[in-house]
């Protein structure tokens, strides 16, 4: 376990709905770095899924004022009703998770999400669900059960008792939505270009790989067309590299791309990965341009 492990306790990866505007990203990314005592690991930008996302490290107090200020950023800068991008979306600050490094328990960075989630609803005026660990309704565990409907289906989600938020009034912010608070175990975000222009193709592969349609546990996954590069892409969470690797998944995703005649064109890993998944595994099989050295999450810890 390295030393930076247990000083920095949790990781934090917000998710925010500008991947476009690279000025507007970078005030973002400003705004936690001037946070004493937090590390601002890793961020990327994504133009057709029209997000970004920041990976940071520290301890809880440093974690949840840096998370505030990224609010404080992002609201003034972000409206939803004029957003659109590959991606689903209920908020401005769309999804804040706490991730447990080292010891930490898994606990604690529940707590830390609902109170973050209570602050950021008090303070902004933005409504909070909770999900994963912290999350209070076993309904909304589930990250894609809170974003069902996304930010559209928000005012007629929230007419229903059910649909009410944790925390925050029971209507979206006018431009800022809502937003998902939780608190989860490592997540790999890994995106497959296909070799075709096929949504259809893209939407199929992702059905046949995902859990929730019978595909392989621990995968969630979704067929998006990207604009600008012309070409579709399986979208994936990978919740528990453990149970399903890198490998198992993209094997499989190779066998349902050969079914269907079509070409693997690469992959992209989206912030960090922790370097046990790396283990036994052929980057070039995964479609990787580079052996990802500088998104290893214990490496940057210790750099």
């Amino acid at each position: 376990m390295c030393y930076n492990c247990r000083v920095s306790s949790i990781e934090c990866i917000p998710n925010v709905s500008e991947g476009r505007r690279r000025d507007v990203v970078a005030t973002f990314a400003a705004a936690i770095r001037a946070v004493p005592r937090v590390r601002l690991l890793d961020q990327s930008a994504d133009a057709d899924h029209h997000r970004s996302v920041f990976t940071m490290a520290g301890d809880a107090t440093a974690l949840k004022a840096a998370v505030l200020e990224l609010f404080a950023a992002a609201i003034p800068a972000i409206d939803l009703r004029r957003h659109r991008g590959a991606h689903p979306r209920i908020g401005a600050v769309d999804v804040v998770p706490f991730v447990p490094l080292g010891d930490t328990p898994l606990a604690t960075c529940a707590a830390l999400a609902r109170d973050v989630g209570r602050v950021v609803a008090d303070r902004f005026g933005v409504p909070v669900y909770l999900y994963e660990a912290a999350a209070t309704n076993a309904d909304r565990r589930r990250l894609e059960d809170v974003r069902r409907g996304q930010f559209e289906g928000l005012d007629q989600r929230m007419g229903q008792h059910a649909g009410q938020p944790d925390f925050g009034p029971a209507r979206p912010h006018p431009t800022a939505g809502a937003s998902a608070v939780g608190a989860r175990g490592p997540l790999i975000a890994w995106n497959v270009d296909l070799a075709t222009p096929d949504h259809d193709a893209a939407r199929e592969i992702a059905r046949q790989v995902r859990e929730s349609s019978g595909g392989l546990p621990c995968v969630k996954a979704l067929g998006v067309w990207l604009a600008d590069r012309r070409v579709a892409q399986v979208s994936m969470n990978l919740t528990d590299y453990r149970t399903t690797s890198l490998a198992t998944v993209m094997a499989r995703i190779r066998a349902e791309a050969a079914r269907l005649g079509v070409g693997i064109a690469g992959s992209e890993l989206i912030g960090l990965i922790p370097e046990a998944a790396l283990e036994a595994v052929d980057i070039d099989e995964l479609g990787l341009p580079r052996f990802p050295d500088d998104q290893i999450l214990e490496r940057r810890l210790e750099s």
